[in-house]
């Protein structure tokens, strides 16, 4: 774009001398000013102007140039055409300063929202303990910077505890709800000692967030999440899930889903069925990862309306470390839906470093967002 005020100008240079002198290209500089504005601000917009404006009258009355004689400098044609590019230059250059302003608004709101992005989801830590940590954000709409779905990973006296979610809805409404959702698990995580316990705790403040906030959709404003507990020094992790995809375990050899069936209602949701949070537990040796995903990743369509096939393209990137799984992942889930994501996707991959061969060797990264 900024260079495109140039080519406009050589190209009527180029075509001034190939065609008939009745025939003057000079009236398209016109159009100049207005050009200038699609890249430069309301001073350069001024100088394109007045550049427009005297090589006009160069093109109108040089002999060498245009072959025309000097009288026709001050022909009524040409007249009208100065004052016309003078006034288009006016425009223009209310325009560039008009679009100026609005990409300095832009830039400063782009600030704002990155840094309740880092609020709101800060970067999970490369390393707990014996564990290796990475994580991935992406938008489905490229100005945006927050939304629904939600990460983290907390370390505590009872292990790495980890979180992924999913808010139900767009907007402000989700972003709200999401950070609610992590304030309670930040808090509550380091003092319930059960896994169910933190989760029944976090779908209490849910329930007492969507109460204030009242309205006809209070049983709608809910959260598909998976929690996630890995003890330090027992090759276990425990998982409760509410309503959410289910954590896939990436060994040698092995894909699967850790799904038992028996997942519980989202949050905000689990008042209704009154049933208890249920804990399964799952070995996790060194060597293992573990990932954890949001359904923008299953639900992601390529221009034939198939869904990402994730299990597929996971069994022949098992051998990939954290970092290197996840920017494999964001690489394919774009080249997949070719580059239009119909959602947000958010994913955290845990892993437990092997010492020798019998896993990937595990290196930390840096987030992707």
């Amino acid at each position: 774009m900024r260079w495109l005020p140039v080519l406009y100008v050589a190209a009527v240079l180029l075509l001034e001398p190939a065609t008939p002198v009745e025939w003057p290209v000079s009236f398209v500089l016109i159009a100049l000013p207005l050009v200038t504005a699609f890249a430069y601000g309301p001073v350069a917009v001024a100088g394109a102007t007045v550049f427009a404006v005297v090589l006009e009258g160069v093109l109108a009355g040089t002999p060498c140039c245009a072959g025309r004689p000097v009288g026709h400098l001050w022909d009524r044609y040409y007249v009208a055409s100065y004052v016309c590019t003078a006034l288009v230059g006016v425009l223009g250059t209310i325009l560039a300063a008009h679009r100026t302003h609005r990409e300095r608004t832009l830039a400063d709101v782009r600030f704002v929202a990155d840094i309740a992005q880092r609020v709101l989801l800060r970067p999970v830590p490369h390393r707990i303990g014996d564990l290796l940590l990475d994580s991935l954000y992406l938008s489905a709409a490229a100005e945006a910077r927050i939304g629904g779905d939600l990460y983290e990973a907390v370390p505590t006296r009872y292990g790495t505890r980890l979180l992924i979610g999913d808010v139900r809805g767009k907007g402000l409404l989700a972003v709200e709800t999401a950070a609610a959702l992590l304030g309670a698990f930040r808090e509550a995580a380091h003092d319930e000692p059960a896994l169910p316990a933190l989760a029944d705790r976090v779908e209490t403040s849910m329930d007492r967030r969507a109460a204030l906030l009242g309205g006809n959709e209070v049983g709608e404003r809910f959260v598909t999440a998976v929690f996630v507990e890995i003890p330090a020094g027992e090759p276990v992790l425990r998982v409760v899930n509410c309503g959410h995809p289910p954590p896939v375990l990436i060994r040698s050899g092995e894909v699967r889903e850790l799904d038992s069936g028996r997942s519980a209602p989202p949050l905000n949701l689990g008042v209704l069925a009154g049933e208890p949070y249920h804990v399964e537990e799952y070995s996790f040796r060194p060597g293992d990862q573990l990932l954890l995903y949001t359904d923008g990743i299953t639900e992601t369509r390529d221009p034939d309306g198939s869904f990402y096939p994730l299990l597929q393209r996971l069994r022949a990137w098992r051998s990939l470390p954290p970092q290197g799984l996840l920017e494999q992942l964001h690489h394919d889930l774009l080249a997949y839906s070719g580059d239009r994501l119909q959602d947000d996707i958010a994913a955290l991959a845990v892993c437990l470093p092997a010492d020798g061969p019998a896993g990937p060797a595990c290196v930390a990264g840096v987030d992707i967002m």
